[in-house]
């Protein structure tokens, strides 16, 4: 008779293929399911697992995100996610890689290398992410581009942030997508807003997903012509989910984390959470869970999991209740129990040596340092700004009225002030009003700034800027918040300024407590991190700041700081 390892037992299978829930034992050989049959039978087994009660259904992919977002390395990044579901990812390391070029993006598939938890990699697009426009620690081009693409582990081109350059014809955008279509792999987008000629342009290069906020036409649009719709966390408006469910059949859609800190995954899980928040939205329980298994298998090429079926990777979830709470109990990955109640079922892999230490550039700040000085006569001037919003990442032009005395602008009192000075050897700094959030006096300095990851300070007082900012060198990179001049939540990132080497336990502490003192400080958004991190992301619509300047997005140039005199 035939000897099975494992026998699932006493559970309800559900199919991603026909919706349909179903009791049948699971048999697992090796780390493939050899068997979804009727109750005790198929043969014996050397062990078993009771099922009874739960819900047997695939494991989790996630096809689009960035383990640095995390603050983990990859090995603690799937320890702390394997207990939530997900089995399998699509990384797209452009945070490291925009720091310490092709040996990040090396080191990153060695660290992720024989974890239970199957970590592919997307090669960075836009390494910088807007270049000619700032300065990061390495760069690009389409024949570094060609050879990485080409490394074991490697799936695809990663997300081609800078749109406006494919859709104007940049040669050397279009040269790195040109290397990725010879070879055959995925070509993934990030194309806010993008509609019409400019869409189709865009699309015409092979690139045919997207993962951004768009509004439900814009969504509807790029599903209708083929883009595979990937919603994260902020795209989940009931509206979108309504738009998606209106047409006549329901277009692929993979739900995806893209960036989430470690606290928030402590605290509210990872595909998990975003499954939950899709159901709140209204889309179908069936529906989530096919977004979350077989539709990313099929964009990933991976035929070998996303269904609980004879032949396919023994990648599973065990879930309590029912499916719309996505309350996952046990995950077996490759065949191997690897968490149950929560909890990982493997000791916490020490992350090792890293080649990141001493990547801060900047040996200390000038006395000057957020004095912001300009080439004006005295009087009032008006300022370009930044305005933020508490919900997603979106910046607008704003104008602010500033006095200027002896070529000092005095901003303290009267705006938020976001300084970015260059941590990559070179001595560049720039600054812009921020507004849009109530803040008392305070700071945050961070060098997880998207993507060339400088030193980013954004405060309303000197003496708070520079405490934060001395925090974070002397953490050789990280996240550090002061109030009223003192250091109040820091967050050490020594893995490039991007990532911690501490227990996945003590990041997530470290990084909600960093989360806290914002708020506190009156920085009150959907996701802090990403809503300052972001401020220079110059890809991002509509402005941003560079270690160069102010940039005008959607222009895809510079934009001025001074608009005129005004008395």
């Amino acid at each position: 008779m035939y000897v099975h390892d494992i026998r699932i037992a006493g559970g309800q299978v559900v199919s991603v293929f026909t919706g349909e829930t179903f009791a049948a034992d699971v048999l697992l050989t090796g780390s493939s399911i050899s068997g979804v049959v009727p109750p005790g039978t198929g043969g014996e087994a050397a062990e078993r697992i009771d099922a009874a009660g739960r819900l047997i259904v695939p494991g989790f992919l996630d096809a689009h995100m960035h383990v640095e977002s995390s603050f983990l390395t990859p090995a603690a990044f799937a320890w702390l996610t394997l207990p939530r579901g997900t089995t399998t990812v699509l990384a797209d390391p452009h945070e490291i890689v925009n720091v310490a070029g092709r040996t990040a993006m090396q080191w990153m598939i060695d660290a992720g290398r024989g974890t239970p938890q199957t970590q592919l990699w997307g090669v960075p697009s836009c390494v910088p992410a807007l270049a000619g426009f700032e300065h990061s620690g390495a760069h690009l081009d389409p024949e570094d581009v060609d050879e990485l693409l080409r490394w074991e582990g490697v799936r695809a081109l990663a997300e081609v942030m800078d749109y406006r350059a494919v859709v104007s014809g940049d040669r050397r955008m279009h040269s790195i997508i040109g290397v990725a279509r010879d070879q055959g792999v995925l070509l993934d987008g990030h194309c806010p807003g993008l509609s019409g000629e400019e869409l189709s342009r865009y699309m015409a290069t092979g690139i045919d997903s997207d993962h951004t906020k768009n509004t439900p036409e814009v969504m509807v649009e790029k599903a209708r012509l083929g883009m595979t719709v990937m919603l994260q966390e902020k795209c989940l408006e009931p509206e979108a989910v309504q738009a998606l469910l209106a047409l006549p059949q329901l277009p692929p859609v993979c739900l995806v984390t893209d960036d989430l800190a470690a606290d928030h995954i402590v605290a509210k899980g990872h595909l998990d959470h975003i499954a939950r928040t899709a159901v709140a939205a209204g889309l179908p329980a069936l529906d989530v869970l096919r977004a979350l298994t077989w539709t990313p298998a099929q964009r990933l090429r991976l035929p070998d999991r996303g269904i609980v079926a004879p032949g396919k990777r023994a990648d599973l979830l065990l879930l309590d209740g029912p499916l719309e709470n996505f309350a996952v109990h046990s995950v077996i990955a490759g065949g191997r129990l690897v968490a149950a109640e929560g909890r990982a079922t493997y000791e916490e892999p020490h992350p090792g040596a890293h080649p990141f230490a001493g990547s801060v550039h900047v040996a200390e700040l000038p006395e000057g340092e957020y004095q912001w000085r300009v080439d004006l006569p005295d009087g009032r001037h008006r300022f370009r700004g930044l305005r933020v919003n508490p919900v997603d990442t979106y910046t607008e032009p704003a104008e602010i009225e500033l006095q200027v005395t002896g070529g000092t602008v005095a901003w303290e009192g009267h705006t938020a002030l976001c300084w970015v000075r260059n941590r990559h050897g070179r001595d560049h700094t720039a600054c812009v009003p921020v507004t849009g959030m109530d803040l008392g006096d305070g700071a945050v300095t961070t060098t997880y700034a998207h993507d060339s990851h400088n030193l980013v300070t954004l405060g309303t007082t000197r003496h708070s800027m520079r405490a934060a900012a001395e925090a974070v060198l002397a953490d050789d990179g990280g996240v550090a918040v002061a109030r009223d001049g003192a250091v109040t939540a820091r967050l050490p990132l020594g893995v490039g300024g991007v990532m911690s080497t501490a227990p996945a336990t003590e990041v997530a502490d470290a990084s909600r407590d960093v989360r806290d003192e914002l708020g506190a400080w009156g920085w009150r958004h959907r996701n802090p991190f990403m809503s300052v991190s972001t401020l220079t992301l110059a890809v991002s619509p509509t402005m941003k700041i560079t270690d160069l300047g102010l940039v005008d997005v959607l222009a895809r140039d510079w934009a001025p700081q001074v608009l005129d005199c005004c008395h």
